[in-house]
């Protein structure tokens, strides 16, 4: 199918021309969520391009960095980098193609249906963090790594999915070592936004995205710290306790 373009006041998407119904949605979500975001950030980038790919060996074609974050990542996160962005645009999975994506697990396939706005929360978090992508190269994503827990982990729950991701980050906690903390690489968009969920419950809302606007400059734990207000073993023994008491 040849590829179309359709707008709205802040995005403009480029799809498949039969997913023209499926693209409208996406970017109506993706303008209430800047709405929605305006309220925690000073700033909320606009004039966005969205593009939708119908398969994921396009979607990695386009962003080579996606399969080494993917790659990263354990196991259960996998299915879920399933976008990635640069400056000014997002690509992500199509809504047919992410609800292929899904696993039979609850809260799968709501999660990947969130996956354009997790990269548009990139795009936010990088605007008002200088030490956060856009832009990626080999020196960015080295950064990006080593506190990917603070940006896949906010972005996640930004978003909305970190919710919906209880059995994947179940799945997780069996299969391998225990996580480090802050969580490392290889469980920064699970775990990471359960850190976040857990400040926001016990702080609010702007707490969790003060912690995401930490510089690099500032170790995490002491940025942990200094969001909890309180020493980060405390936070890593509530977070420890958290985890487990997901299953139930």
């Amino acid at each position: 199918m040849p590829w179309v373009e359709t707008h709205s006041l802040s995005f403009s998407a480029r799809h498949d021309s039969g997913l023209g119904e499926q693209a409208a949605a996406v970017l109506d979500d993706l303008e209430r969520f800047r709405e929605r975001l305006g309220g925690l950030f000073e700033a909320t980038p606009g004039e966005v391009s969205v593009i939708l790919h119908p398969r994921p060996a396009l979607l990695d074609l386009a962003h080579p960095w996606l399969p080494l974050a993917r790659m990263l990542a354990a196991p259960a996160a996998r299915r879920y980098y399933a976008g990635w962005f640069s400056a000014g645009e997002i690509h992500v999975l199509s809504p047919p193609a992410l609800e292929k994506r899904a696993s039979g697990v609850e809260g799968s396939r709501d999660a990947l249906l969130l996956a354009s706005r997790h990269e548009y929360a990139h795009l936010v978090l990088g605007d008002a963090n200088p030490d956060l992508p856009p832009p990626f190269t080999p020196l960015s994503f080295r950064r990006y790594a080593r506190r990917a827990w603070l940006c896949e982990g906010a972005a996640a729950w930004l978003a909305g999915q970190a919710r919906h991701l209880r059995a994947a980050v179940v799945r997780r906690l069996h299969e391998g070592q225990a996580p480090s903390f802050p969580p490392g690489a290889r469980d920064a968009f699970l775990l990471g936004s359960t850190l976040f969920a857990l400040l926001e419950e016990e702080a609010g809302p702007q707490a969790a995205v003060e912690l995401a606007l930490a510089r690099e400059s500032e170790s995490d734990r002491v940025a942990v710290e200094r969001a909890f207000e309180r020493p980060a073993a405390s936070v890593e023994r509530d977070w420890r306790e958290y985890l487990a008491e997901l299953p139930r």
